[in-house]
């Protein structure tokens, strides 16, 4: 994997994106709060002629470095929360570290400085910043320099014990980036289980609030409207004038639309809804009370929908239907629903009377709302009118939120 590609990948967004990015700035401050500890050891190295003597901190130069460590290590603490410039500037600044500390090493002693096992903090910052086995490479890379460096400096030669030093200390590095790697990855798998648990008890929370929900609406309003019903069909039964048995057969009618319409809302917020057997069953129901002859056919698999695209669609079918039976005269309509690569398509098409469409619909408020939940879900309405020609709705959206 490339560092390009690594740096992107662990800066992606979303929720694992941003549980991965907080561990990363909370590690980055806790480096940040290491070198201040190294820089007091630093300062006094620098106070102590014989110590900066005998680190090589002695002259100027000493101290502009000293001074340059200050300044990027403050300018790395400003910039951790910066996503990606962070990250790379955090890797910048220990590649630095990393150059300080070969010079330190290879000025007191090299192989045997008592300052090589710092090396392995700085194995185990870039495998806690950056949980890859790559992290190795910049810190392991330190002790084949050093002992280069031994090499070419006089009065010093590779002896059997510096050989095995420098095994040792590789060894170590790789058992430390291992088992670094390993816990993070156990940590990273232990908060994903979390936040799936986490996010099936919130599932199951909203059904269940879904359910008491429909289960009260049903028991209330419910009962009301049967109630309603029951008693304008006693009083149809009593009623002598036939205009007063109109009216309440009208009264009645609506009373059953609105516990049908009811009992549709409460499907809908139950798991077990289905649109096909839904939409059929209007249909059916709506022939029936408009007097008119309803053909429904279904095309392809129609997948399971989310919640508010089952409801825009119904909404479509409801309102064109009831078009239909308030202007077009009709006398037969065809429903269709049809899903294929990934559109959901409903149409409407009725024998009626039909109206001079030219694409505009102002003063049609009901096509303008169609027209609108098809947009709001990345879909369109399609409108085929003439005067006498009857008309066709065909409403798609795509369905690539189906649940």
């Amino acid at each position: 994997m490339k560092l390009g590609e690594w740096f992107t990948r662990i800066s992606s967004p979303g929720q694992e994106g941003d549980w991965a990015h907080q561990k990363f700035i909370t590690r980055a401050r806790t480096l940040f709060y290491a070198r201040l500890a190294f820089l007091t050891i630093g300062l006094g190295i620098l106070a102590v002629p014989q110590w900066a003597r005998a680190f090589g901190a002695e002259g100027r130069g000493a101290f502009i470095w000293y001074f340059a460590i200050i300044l990027y290590s403050v300018a790395n603490y400003l910039l951790v929360e910066r996503g990606f410039l962070g990250k790379a500037a955090t890797f910048a600044t220990l590649c630095l570290d990393l150059v300080v500390l070969v010079y330190m090493v290879a000025y007191s002693g090299g192989l045997r400085s008592p300052v090589l096992p710092t090396q392995l903090m700085f194995t185990i910052f870039f495998a806690l910043l950056f949980p890859n086995p790559l992290a190795i490479v910049p810190p392991l890379l330190t002790l084949p320099v050093v002992a280069k460096i031994d090499t070419e400096l006089p009065g010093r030669v590779l002896e059997l014990e510096d050989i095995f030093l420098l095994v040792w200390y590789s060894v170590v590095n790789f058992v430390v980036v291992y088992v670094i790697v390993y816990l993070n990855e156990r940590e990273d798998s232990q908060h994903n289980e979390v936040v799936s648990l986490q996010e099936n008890l919130r599932q199951m929370a909203v059904v269940e609030e879904r359910n008491r929900l429909s289960r009260e609406i049903h028991d209330g309003l419910g009962a009301s409207l049967s109630t309603l019903i029951i008693q304008s069909e006693y009083l149809h039964n009593l009623a002598q004038s036939d205009e007063l048995k109109a009216e309440i057969k009208e009264l009645k009618g609506v009373a059953e639309e609105s516990i049908d319409e009811l009992r549709r809302s409460i499907s809908m917020m139950r798991s077990d809804y289905e649109l096909v057997p839904a939409f059929e069953d209007y249909c059916c129901t709506f022939g029936q009370r408009a007097g008119l002859e309803v053909e429904y056919q279904v095309n392809g698999v129609i997948p399971r929908l989310s919640a508010k695209l089952q409801l825009a669609a119904f909404r479509v079918l409801q309102e064109a239907l009831t078009n239909v039976q308030k202007h077009a005269q009709a006398k037969k309509l065809s429903v269709g629903l049809v899903h294929m690569e990934g559109i959901l398509r409903l149409t409407v098409r009725d024998d009626g009377q039909g109206f001079d469409y030219r694409g505009d619909l102002k003063g049609h408020y009901g096509l303008a709302n169609m027209r609108e939940r098809a947009k709001q879900y990345g879909g369109k309405l399609e409108i085929e009118s003439a005067a006498g020609r009857g008309c066709k709705i065909s409403f798609s959206v795509p369905t690539a939120e189906s649940e």
